[in-house]
């Protein structure tokens, strides 16, 4: 099974279109999303138009998706993205709401083949941003391989009898081969507000024959993201941080 990874959406029609159309010319089984599908960006409807139409599909619910469809409040929200979900939440048609509330809480099994989680598996609000908070993930779950988003990094961490490793992935695309007896927790990175420096569109594809991930960036057009975002009306720090992958 050839399996295609998205998460951290927000919003972003430019990005999810070019993510899709790149795709289009890979082979793909299964899509998974790891949640967060909205908030932030100017298209929560049209980003969660496209998602739906992929069939098949698993999902997960991610934290603006739960504040946007109004299943929390969003206390622990900045006051940017505060706003930005108060303003996704007003946009957003009952038919999509209705689905994003629907969403479930990770962790969810894939086809027992992988777990996929937000945050974290433990908390799904939680980050993993180094080798401490994933080896706290490790020592409390037994998942061999878990597919997380929320931290807008594309990365891998693994876990052997013997240490962690960190692995870092490289634009325009990196393949990573899974090897037997090591644990792995994997992000694919954000496609529609990356964070890890590069402005392009970040998403994996995992191959469970081969044990392969390969991590994909494409370019979008991230000047009429930007647009959409400040003629909204949204906060302009949403629309900047696009260009600077921040």
């Amino acid at each position: 099974m050839r399996y295609l990874i998205l998460s951290d959406i927000h919003s972003n029609y430019e990005a999810l279109t070019a993510v899709l159309s790149h795709v289009r010319r890979k082979h793909w089984d299964k899509a998974v999303v790891l949640g967060d599908v909205v908030g932030y960006g100017a298209n929560p409807n049209q980003a969660v138009e496209m998602i739906r139409e992929l069939k098949p599909l698993v999902a997960i619910r991610g934290n603006h998706d739960k504040v946007c469809a109004g299943v929390e409040h969003g206390e622990m929200f900045n006051r940017v993205a505060l706003q930005a979900a108060m303003w996704t939440r007003e946009k957003l048609t009952p038919g999509n709401l209705r689905w994003l509330h629907s969403l479930p809480e990770g962790p969810v099994i894939v086809d027992g083949a992988f777990a996929i989680a937000h945050g974290t598996p433990i908390d799904e609000d939680s980050y993993i941003f180094g080798e401490i908070e994933a080896l706290n993930v490790f020592r409390q779950t037994a998942f061999p391989l878990c597919f997380f988003g929320h931290s807008h990094f594309p990365v891998l961490f693994g876990l052997s009898p013997d240490a962690i490793q960190t692995v870092l992935t490289e634009a325009p695309s990196f393949r990573f081969r899974l090897e037997p007896g090591i644990r792995y927790l994997v992000n694919p990175g954000s496609i529609g507000q990356p964070r890890d420096g590069n402005p392009l569109a970040s998403f994996a594809m995992f191959d469970s024959d081969t044990r392969a991930v390969t991590v994909y960036r494409v370019p979008y057009r991230v000047e009429r993201a930007q647009r959409k975002i400040l003629d909204a009306g949204l906060p302009r720090p949403l629309a900047d941080r696009l260009a600077l992958g921040r």
